[in-house]
């Protein structure tokens, strides 16, 4: 790997002061230069001697001035993710992020140098939500360290040229704002993102741009999370500090609070991570999800949605007396289900054995609707 004389150059200078980056280890003292890798160690060298042994780790000293130089911003969750991306490890002696630990995900853990660059060759895969982003070499043939990022939705397995190339991270927002039918996405995290496109050689700034256009406030909120300090409002101190037509929301009851958390707040409506309860020390039994970054307080589609169902928990029950068969009451089941999973538009219409068909939801209300379109059920006195 070629070094440039600017980097040694710039390393030198840093040796007074110390450098730590990634394994690689560089000071100045009385009798000399000490340069120390995971695999070797020197000591008492002079300069030109030190610009021998840097040259001869060239992946340490370039993969230094990606991160000091290049990235810079020790402690932002900007660098942070952009370490994720690459497997390295999240925080390093130069991080002030060095006393939140390494964590893990479902994926391989942290990578050292000489692997990550071996890595960065052929590209280093991660996902984020719907995004799979890739970061790889700039130059694969002679790299330098540089890195770029690719940035495509996770079921897209077409190659580039069947896809529309973007390299403006506010196209991102554009991309983001309604589904495949072209219905308007109000919840930015929902797992409905639109494919058909392709973020191609970002820099790493603009890659974590375009993932802040496309998921708002995920990356800060991940590495909020990773240094321990995620500020979490929970359900009960949300709903308290509303006003106007939202003041309602508090007297929501508590089991009401957990049925809308199954409701809204899983995997299969929004990609973020639950870590709110209905409030602190009481923990909710509805799944918070799995995702990668973490959702630290009611969203406004959640309040917004609360009030009607604040409306709807103060009516009184009553006792209703109706005519079903056994199927007839699967239906219903089947029906609910299908609404509730949004599978509608995938009953066939010539499936009738399916009680979610619109045909059988057709002639269900033909047998026991009203002229009216009502149900024809008998409130039995309690």
């Amino acid at each position: 790997m070629t070094v440039a004389t600017d980097d040694l150059e710039a390393l030198v200078e840093r040796a007074s002061a110390g450098v730590s980056v990634d394994g690689l280890r560089l000071e100045e003292g009385d009798d000399g230069y000490r340069l120390a890798t995971p695999a070797d160690e020197w000591t008492g060298l002079t300069e030109d001697e030190l610009r021998d042994a840097l040259e001869a780790n060239g992946e340490y000293v370039t993969n230094w001035r990606y991160w000091q130089e290049t990235v810079g911003g020790a402690g932002t969750a900007r660098r942070a993710f952009l370490r994720w991306c690459e497997r390295a490890p999240l925080a390093d002696a130069e991080d002030e992020t060095a006393s939140a630990p390494w964590t893990g995900d479902d994926g391989p853990a942290a990578l050292a140098v000489p692997d990550r660059y071996d890595a960065l060759r052929d590209g280093i895969d991660r996902e984020w939500g719907q995004l799979a982003i890739t970061a790889r070499f700039v130059d694969v043939d002679d790299p330098d360290g540089e890195r770029v990022y690719d940035l495509w939705h996770v079921d897209d397995d077409a190659d580039l040229a069947d896809l529309e190339i973007h390299d403006d991270p506010r196209d991102a927002r554009e991309i983001a704002t309604y589904d495949a039918d072209g219905r308007y996405r109000p919840l930015k995290t929902a797992p409905t993102l639109p494919g058909g496109w392709a973020f191609t050689g970002l820099s790493g700034d603009d890659l974590v741009e375009t993932v802040e256009f496309f998921y708002p406030a995920t990356v800060a909120n991940w590495h909020r999370e990773l240094r321990g300090n995620l500020d979490v409002d929970h359900w009960l101190e949300t709903a308290e500090r509303q006003t106007g037509i939202y003041d309602v929301i508090d007297e929501l009851p508590r089991e009401a609070v957990a049925w809308m958390a199954e409701a809204c707040c899983v995997d299969s409506q929004c990609l973020r991570r639950r870590e709110w309860e209905y409030e602190a020390g009481d923990d909710l039994d509805a799944d918070g999800g799995d995702g990668p970054f973490p959702c630290r307080e009611p969203c406004s589609l959640v309040v917004a949605a609360a009030r009607k169902w604040t409306t709807l928990e103060s009516e009184e029950e009553h006792t209703y007396e109706l005519e079903l068969t056994t199927s007839e009451i699967n239906q219903l089941t089947e029906l609910i289900d299908a609404v509730a999973e949004g599978r509608t538009d995938e009953i066939r219409e010539a499936d009738v054995y399916d009680g979610a068909n619109r045909y059988r939801a057709r002639y269900l209300r033909a047998k026991r609707f009203d002229d009216e379109g009502e149900l024809e059920a008998t409130e039995v006195d309690d």
